[in-house]
């Protein structure tokens, strides 16, 4: 009997494919928009009076907040793992109409929680916690769709062929785990009441923490919402689609576990940073310091691990647009890990803390990390799923190179503008007297605002090219996976 490849199922990944595009052009519109009104306030009321109350900045901020973290990027997550899962298990979702049904019920239910998260936000309905501010009926929603995407992975690993786990399972995992533990000890609240009427009074709540016990459990959440959303399952892609894109084996396995060990124990540990010269006991403050700094080791030996997978292929990067996008988000991974424990230096803090400085750090990260790695993972996955041949690497080409002058001119735009920031907010004359009143610092920061929106925008114009280009894949001539094997080094 003749023995046939695995026919893998990829209806929940493209799903979630066209999710992300949707969300990652929502949220990076909002950031613009946000970013021109930062440089220009009366932006908000070009629509006119009536609407200015939902486009002002403490409505919108949120929005750009939480739909490219929570949307764009969980969205881009949840495609690579149903595409990175099945094939590295040797399983096809079509093997399960249990896991299949959990794969579209999980979509359907997240696609309902989104609508009501835009709706919650733009009615100001929240609790005010940065990166948790969805209410109780919100969040018992978002733990439903978690535990979900838990019998997803679980399952798939349940009933796969391949005995060993590769690392990105590893990831995957920790990923899960990690955001279940943070998001059910943060949002711990009471829900309550109150006679004024209208959605808000019901939908309110109380957090279960008070004054500084809650900062410490917000930072806790906040910062690690960052280790177990925007660092562990954005590796775990690109140690599945480096290899797989280049052709060549992860430069060290070996590297590549102690990396995740190290990150699993150090990440849990830096939060405290937010917190640096705060209510919050001091050996807490240092502490969070301490570990930011040796976070440096496992999160470069994830980068340096990615980077000489390269090694003796560097051709590629230069002939591969596709490569491009993860060496580079890889050396922005690099960057960012270090700047990240530099800012958590005390005396570093002293200066940083509250300016744009942090802004530039929190994007370079993003953009150049996160929203490369994700971008990279749909343009791999794209001709695999629908069976198209990419439309156009000159377009993906260009694209990369307007996405990286874009955040390029942003974080370089906010280091000045944080660093000048903070040495104004600081600087005092010969009688203690402050030297600078808080309207001289806003002004002086207004050309570095307008760069800033200026590179948000080119990175827009990016992904608005690289979401065409998918779009015109999805429409092209079918062909076979054994075509798309030999036109290029991707192998499937």
């Amino acid at each position: 009997m003749e023995n046939r490849p695995l026919e893998y199922d990829y209806t929940v990944t493209k799903m979630f494919m066209f999710m992300t595009i949707v969300l990652g052009i929502v949220g990076m519109l909002i950031g613009v928009i946000l970013a021109f009104q930062l440089a220009y306030p009366g932006v908000n009321t070009i629509l006119g009076e009536g609407l200015a109350e939902y486009t002002n900045f403490s409505r919108l901020r949120p929005l750009h907040t939480d739909s490219v973290a929570f949307g764009f990027t969980l969205s881009g997550i949840f495609a690579a793992w149903f595409y990175i899962g099945q094939r590295v298990l040797k399983v096809s979702m079509a093997e399960s109409k249990f896991l299949m049904f959990i794969g579209k019920l999980m979509f359907w239910l997240y696609a309902v929680g989104v609508v009501a998260i835009v709706v919650s936000l733009f009615m100001g309905i929240t609790t005010s916690k940065e990166y948790a501010e969805f209410e109780w009926p919100i969040d018992i929603a978002i733990v439903i769709i978690w535990v979900l995407f838990g019998i997803s992975i679980f399952g798939l690993i349940g009933i796969r062929r391949e005995k060993s786990l590769y690392i990105s399972v590893w990831y995957f995992i920790a990923g899960f785990l990690g955001v279940a533990m943070l998001y059910l000890f943060n949002n711990m609240e009471v829900p309550t009441y109150f006679a004024s009427g209208g959605v808000g009074s019901i939908m309110h709540s109380v957090s279960m923490y008070s004054g500084t016990n809650d900062a410490l459990v917000q930072w806790w959440y906040g910062h690690n919402a960052v280790a177990f959303v925007f660092t562990v399952p954005i590796v775990a892609m690109i140690y599945y689609f480096l290899p797989k894109e280049s052709g060549q084996a992860i430069y060290s396995y070996k590297l590549s576990l102690l990396s995740f060990w190290g990150l699993m124990f150090v990440y849990l540990w830096a939060g405290g940073h937010h917190l640096i010269y705060s209510t919050v006991p001091d050996w807490v403050q240092t502490m969070g310091s301490i570990f930011s700094v040796i976070l440096i080791l496992p999160s470069w030996g994830s980068a340096i691990n990615m980077l000489l997978t390269m090694k003796g292929e560097w051709q590629q990067v230069a002939s591969s647009p596709l490569i491009k996008f993860m060496v580079l988000g890889s050396t922005f991974y690099m960057f960012s890990t270090l700047e990240g424990p530099i800012q958590a230096i005390k005396s570093v803090n002293a200066i940083a803390h509250f300016t744009d400085w942090i802004v530039g750090h929190v994007h370079d990260g993003t953009l150049g990390w996160v929203g490369f790695m994700i971008m990279a993972a749909l343009y791999h996955m794209a001709p695999r799923v629908f069976k198209r041949e990419l439309y156009s690497k000159s377009l993906m080409a260009t694209q990369f190179w307007i996405q990286t002058l874009g955040v390029v001119l942003y974080f370089t735009s906010m280091w000045i503008a944080g660093i000048t920031q903070g040495m104004m907010w600081r600087a005092h004359d010969e009688f203690g007297n402050l030297a600078y009143s808080f309207i001289d610092t806003v002004t002086v920061l207004h050309p570095y605002y307008t760069i800033r929106a200026v590179g948000g925008l080119l990175y827009l114009v990016g992904f608005i090219m690289f979401a065409y280009n998918i779009y015109k894949t999805m429409s092209a001539r079918p062909v076979e996976e054994y075509e798309l094997q030999n036109a290029s080094p991707m192998g499937a």
